[in-house]
Order: C-alpha cells, then structure tokens, then sequence
C-alpha cells in the first residue's frame, strides 16, 4: 500500500475517533501521523518490514502497528472497527472548508443529517440553526464551503497522484516486452491536482500488459478493458487510463496525451500548414508516409520547433515563444543551493533536532538552511527572548559544523490583522533571514487582506513573504489579494516571495510565478520542512516554478551562499537606515 493511502486511513480514524468521542490525544497523534507518512519521500512499507517504523516523527509502535496492517494486508481492524459506528457521508462533511467535528457532529447526532446533500438542505431550509452554535451567517458560510467543495471534487493532490503512478509503471516495466512506460497528462504536465492519471507503455504485444494493469495490487474496479486499452479505478479513488502502444508510435503518443488540449490543437494547425499531419501514432506527410512518432522530439522537429517542456504547454505562449527561440531554461531542483524556511523541534510543530537538520542538508548537498521557526502568536511558537537564544544556538552549532551546511538563524513571523509583525522590529533586525507569513483570518475581504499584507513587506525587517495566498489543496481556497499590488510592494521593498513546497500548498502557484517573473520580484523555492525527511520536498515547488516559467535567474536560494547573505544583509541594512532617519 502507498503512503497516501496509509496517510488517508490514518487521517480518517483520526476522523472517526473525534465523531465517536475519542481521547484528543489520540486524536492529535493519528493526525500528525498522517501528515508524516504523506509527505514522506520514499515508501514506507519497506521501513514496516525492517523494524525502522517507529522511527519516524510522530510514529509510536501503536500507530506503526496499524501502519504494518495496512502494509501486510491492506486493511485495518481499528479503521473498520470505527467506520461501523459513523455514517460514510459524515466523513465527507468533514472534509467542508471551515466545518470541524463540533459542527459535523452536533447536525448528525442532534439533527439526524448523514451526507452532504442532506447538510445543504438543512442550511437552505434554516433547520440547521437548530444545532448549536450555528446562526445565520454560520448557515450561509457551510453552503459556500459546499459549493466549494465540490468544485474540488474528484481531483487529487499531484503528490499523491505520482505515488500512485510510479508504483503502477515500477510493475509494468517488469512485464516481458515492456520498453517503455510513463505517465502522461495533466500529471507530466505536473498540474498541481489531477483529476485522472493517463498512463502509456511501448510494448509489441499489449495483451499482457493490460491484463497485468487490471489485476494491480490497489485496483478497486477494471472499468474497461481492450486489446490496447484498458481503465481502472483505484481503491484511493481515482481512475488510471492505460494505453499501449507499439514502439514507433510512443514518442507522438506520449506527446498527444500529455497535452494539453490547446496546445496539442495549435501544434497541429501548424504541422498541418507545414502539409504534415500529428496524432498519436507519428507525424505523417501527405502522402501517409511516417516522417517521425517513436520519440516525442520527433513531433517539435518535424514542425519546426524546439523540444517544449511537458510544464509550459498549456497554450500561453509557449508555441510562440518556441518560434522565437525565447523558450526559458526552466529552473531544475540541482539548480536550489538552498532552502529558506525549515522548522526546527524549537516551536510547537518541528519535529526534528537542530542536528538532524543539518545532517539531512548535507546529505541533500543544500549548501545552507535557514532555522525559521515560529513566532508567539503560533502555539508554542518563540517569543523575543526565546528567539534570541534559539538564534544564538543556531549559530553555535553553524560553527562547530564549519558551514556545512551554512546555517542561518531566522524565524517565521506572523503577520497580526493589523499587519503588524508578531515580534519587534529589533529581534528581528537581528536575524539573518525573516519569513512573514499570514496564518489567521484567511477569509478576510481582498482589500483588507491587501493592505494587511503590504503593511508587512513595509515594515522594512521581512526578507520573504511565505505561502502568500494561504491555500490548502482540496481543502482551502487561496485568500482573496490584489497579487499586482503585493508584488509592486515586494519589488519596491526588496522583498522575495516563496513557492511553498509542502505538497498540500504548493502556493505560490504556477500564475502567481509567472506574475512575479514579469513584475521583476525574485521568488524562493523552500521546503516548509518541519521534519528533517521534508527537506527533499523542495522538488514539488521546483515543479510549480517551471510551470511558472522560473529559470534559475527568477530563484532567490539558487544563488551561492555567500552572495545569498549579502543580499539578505543589503535588504536588514536598508531597514535600518530607514529607522535611523523617521525615528523623531
């Protein structure tokens, strides 16, 4: 079993212990748990097997066993035990933007509703404000999270997505006569969700592979199955489409399923101007002759074009930019020197010791790391004498290490409603890398929000702004803000802006990139590591950076260390000097 699917059980009895009334401690460690396993970078069925599960942050031998059952059977008698006592649809009302267990329980149990469409009937026809703490505006917030919902239905996050594929074509390179395999779609494409995954194998005989596809291990249902062709849906609920091919045919099929639509239709308008004509099976001439079609080079060449990254076709400009020879060289996760934003076991949530981090860096080859650990307003987040002595301690042991790797004392600093920063200005003038970031109120209105954020990069102490619209995928939309106006903000500011490369963020996304490149304001690719295995997530925003259209140039923490620190000092020694002359 794969880690999102272990991570979706754990979260769900998590889930189910809250609904039934379970120990909160319980509760919180299932939960943290899931988080561990889900944005783990390499399996975790192998760790099960060789007694290194408990290990793991978070992972006591109680969870690690429910973990093994999973792994060794793909079933767990505390999951079943639980899901016999709440209605299914009751989990889903959960999954609802803004409505937690308290809400969901207090319509189930006191209202009798069991599933979304019952919750929207009783938000419209006012019986839900019987249930306690729900008034009018509560009612009206539900139906929007609903709608919202909805909208997100049946995409799943790209990570887990890839798990599943890469698992999936790991077996069917294994079946004789396999040359090739590799996904392609929206998921080569690396779209932050997927709605399905699409799947292509070179092979002379197809029939085995689509008999091997349909009886995988995780297969729920074989939806269709045909000679070349074959559809399942998995039992973590999304459907992979299979497609085999012979192999002088992979390379045009590999361009024709990746897509994406609008960029496939103005690639054949211009072959077919060309008198060539492009579909899945090779490049033809006119008079049917194949001209090319076993690799996807092949395609760009026969019409002219250089080789297009799978990121940049979307039909936003990249055909054209091919023609002008203007294509960027998209930044690669090789390129990152370092990451600037890791949490330590310093505030409430790190889970890794200063050392781990450092060890973990090292072996990664980052070059440095910025310790950002959380401000006051976060629960057990640092306080001002608190910060200065975990800074000092940062320090220390960057000199024991001798720099390998560099390490930066820095912190993430919430950004209050007022826009105030959640420390003062001299604790963090200290510092040699500050992360603001907005953690509260994230359905405020799009000018408040704005202002709120402008204020902070105005402060004159913040390096980075971090995970700037605040979005959770699948589970919150981004804030409302005028990103033109940040951005003006930012640049006037010297101030860089973060892809945030958790898996369940990825924010900023790939427009919000693209718009930082074109207003000049630098963007830094980081980890969010709050364990030291999280470090290695850096690749989910490189991918969101070459979507964006980000070449190593636009990337903040590509540059060497030594030249990083003097940006970072011309940025705190221009604050001061702005201090020293409004201060009356």
């Amino acid at each position: 079993m794969e880690n999102a699917e272990i991570a979706r059980v754990l979260s769900e009895i998590a889930d189910l212990l809250e609904l039934t009334g379970g120990n909160p401690f319980k509760v919180r460690a299932y939960r943290r748990a899931a988080q561990v396993i889900d944005v783990h970078p390499s399996p975790v069925a192998p760790l099960w097997r060789a007694g290194g599960l408990a290990e793991l942050p978070g992972i006591g031998e109680h969870i690690a066993e429910k973990i093994g059952e999973l792994v060794d059977t793909g079933e767990c008698r505390e999951h079943a035990r639980l899901a016999t006592q709440v209605p299914p649809g009751v989990l889903e009302m959960l999954s609802l933007e803004g409505v937690g267990p308290k809400t969901v329980a207090a319509v189930w149990k006191g209202l009798g509703v069991s599933d979304l469409a019952g919750l929207e009937a009783a938000c419209r026809s006012g019986r839900v404000l019987e249930a306690p703490r729900v008034g009018a505006v509560r009612a009206a917030a539900i139906l929007a999270a609903i709608e919202r919902h909805r909208g997100r239905a049946g995409r799943m996050p790209l990570h887990r997505a890839l798990e599943h594929a890469d698992a999936i074509l790991a077996r069917l390179r294994q079946v004789p006569g396999v040359s090739r395999a590799e996904a392609a779609g929206s998921l080569r494409r690396r779209k932050e969700t997927v709605g399905d995954i699409d799947l292509l194998v070179a092979s002379a005989d197809a029939g085995p592979v689509v008999r091997a596809f349909t009886r995988l291990p995780g297969v729920a249902a074989a939806l269709a199955e045909g000679p070349t062709k074959a559809s399942v849906r998995l039992r973590a609920g999304i459907q992979v489409d299979l497609r085999v091919l012979p192999p002088e045919s992979f390379g045009a099929a590999l361009h024709y399923f990746t897509g994406s639509k609008t960029h496939n239709i103005a690639l054949r308008t211009r072959a077919m101007k060309l008198g060539l004509k492009v579909s899945e099976y090779g490049v033809f001439d006119r008079a049917g002759r194949r001209v090319g079609g076993a690799a996807e080079e092949d395609v760009f060449r026969a019409v002219g074009l250089p080789f297009i990254p799978p990121e940049l076709r979307e039909g936003a400009g990249e055909i054209e930019a091919a023609e002008a020879n203007a294509l960027p060289r998209l930044v690669e996760e090789s390129d990152l020197l370092g990451d600037l934003h890791v949490h330590s076991r310093a505030s409430s949530d790190g889970r890794s010791e200063l050392e781990e981090l450092a060890a973990r860096g090292r072996a990664l080859g980052r070059r440095y790391l910025a310790v950002t650990d959380h401000s006051r307003a976060r629960p057990l987040g640092l306080d001002g004498p608190h910060l200065e002595a975990h800074a000092a301690a940062v320090r220390a042991l960057d000199a024991r290490l001798g720099g390998r790797p560099r390490l930066l004392a820095g912190v993430e600093v919430d950004v209050l409603p007022t826009g105030e920063l959640d420390l003062p200005l001299d604790v963090l003038r200290g510092l040699d890398c500050v992360v603001a970031a907005v953690h509260s109120r994230l359905a405020d209105p799009a000018p408040r929000m704005t202002e709120r954020i402008v204020r902070a990069l105005r402060s004159g102490a913040v390096h980075v702004l971090a995970h700037p619209t605040g979005r959770a995928l699948g589970s919150r939309d981004p804030s409302a803000l005028d990103l033109g106006r940040v951005l003006s903000v930012a640049r006037e500011e010297g101030v860089a802006l973060e892809v945030n490369a958790m898996p369940e963020r990825l924010d900023l996304g790939d427009v919000g990139c693209r718009a930082a490149r074109a207003a000049g304001v630098p963007v830094v690719i980081s980890s969010d590591a709050h364990e030291a295995s999280q470090l290695e997530n850096l690749r989910h925003g490189v991918w969101v950076a070459r979507r964006g259209w980000l070449e190593a140039k636009d990337v903040l923490n590509t540059l060497p260390p030594d030249e990083l620190q003097r940006r970072l000092r011309r940025r705190t020694a221009r604050t001061r000097t702005r201090t020293a002359t409004t201060t009356p």
